[in-house]
């Protein structure tokens, strides 16, 4: 056993789930990580590729646009930077696909090993095993968030009371699609039955499903902020004795590299939180379902009468 087995099928209220999460992290992202780096080595390297392309034209283009609209060509720049942008937008959807996988498939595999290391090859294995409908439903999630930003820009007119209304809705989607693609894997549905036992979980437990979102959202925020200070602090000290020794940080090699690593750490750090955001709706979803079908209590039930 690497560590104490957390069970993930009880009944809790949100103040447990939370303290569950972190439990749950702090025991599990090391090796959560390990298998992260693996899959995702590649896409690292096309992150500091993209983030390289989004600098340079960025920087380019400031730098050469002429003040009175006459003067240096900025379109090579321009190319740069919308290409870096396309790039951006292809690595940001296939490794949303591939983390939220990840983690809820290593949370599936925690659970059946009762604890036991996970090894990132039987992850990757029931990835494959269920690409289709994973892709399926990812195609499937973006048109209803699409509908859903419709609805939200209609009713965020009304003053306060719409804003307030579309951050539920947000937070209500994020549970029903969390909870839909563990229904998905977990329990091997197709993808229509899925996004209705989502629902049936979500809609049930409504106010647990958002607070717990929220409250772990809003904490995870806050400690992507702590993380990026260091790197932020370091950047600004260079910046300011950049400027302060007469360095041109718009034409200095050295400054693009900075800047380009510093993107690059921020596209990385935004799709580790991707998997740790899908963490929150595995132990919603192992919670609910057990609150909802008693599974986990049945079996301890028909284990005690065994014994004896």
């Amino acid at each position: 056993m690497q560590h104490k087995h957390i069970p993930l099928k009880q009944q809790r209220d949100v103040g447990e789930m939370i303290t569950t999460y972190f439990e749950f992290l702090k025991q599990n992202f090391k090796p959560f990580l390990n298998i992260f780096i693996s899959y995702n080595g590649i896409f690292i390297l096309g992150f500091l590729g993209v983030s390289y392309l989004l600098v340079t034209g960025f920087v380019g283009t400031f730098v050469n646009t002429p003040v009175y609209g006459i003067g240096a060509n900025t379109s090579n720049y321009q190319v740069y930077f919308i290409a870096g942008a396309v790039g951006f937008l292809i690595l940001f959807l296939i490794t949303a696909l591939l983390n939220y996988s990840l983690a809820a498939v290593y949370m599936i595999q925690y659970e059946q090993n009762k604890g036991e290391t996970v090894e990132k090859r039987k992850v990757w294995e029931m990835v494959k095993q269920n690409l289709g409908k994973i892709i399926l439903f990812v195609i499937l999630a973006v048109f209803m968030y699409i509908a859903l930003m419709v609805v939200g820009v209609i009713i965020s007119f009304i003053p306060l009371l719409g804003s307030i209304a579309y951050y539920i809705m947000i937070l209500a989607y994020m549970s029903w699609m969390g909870l839909s693609f563990m229904a998905m894997i977990n329990d091997n549905k197709e993808v229509t039955d899925a996004f209705g036992e989502g629902w049936k979980l979500m809609k049930k437990f409504f106010w647990k499903s958002v607070l717990s979102n929220l409250v772990i959202g809003l904490l995870l925020g806050i400690l992507m902020m702590v993380v990026l200070m260091i790197p932020g602090i370091l950047i600004g000290i260079y910046a300011f004795h950049s400027l302060d020794t007469g360095v041109d940080l718009a034409n200095s090699p050295m400054a693009n590299i900075v800047w380009t690593l510093a993107v690059s750490l921020l596209l990385i750090l935004y799709t580790i939180n991707q998997s740790l955001s899908q963490f929150v709706n595995g132990i919603l979803y192992y919670s609910l379902h057990e609150e909802t079908y008693n599974e986990a209590t049945r079996e301890r039930i028909d284990n005690i009468g065994a014994g004896e």
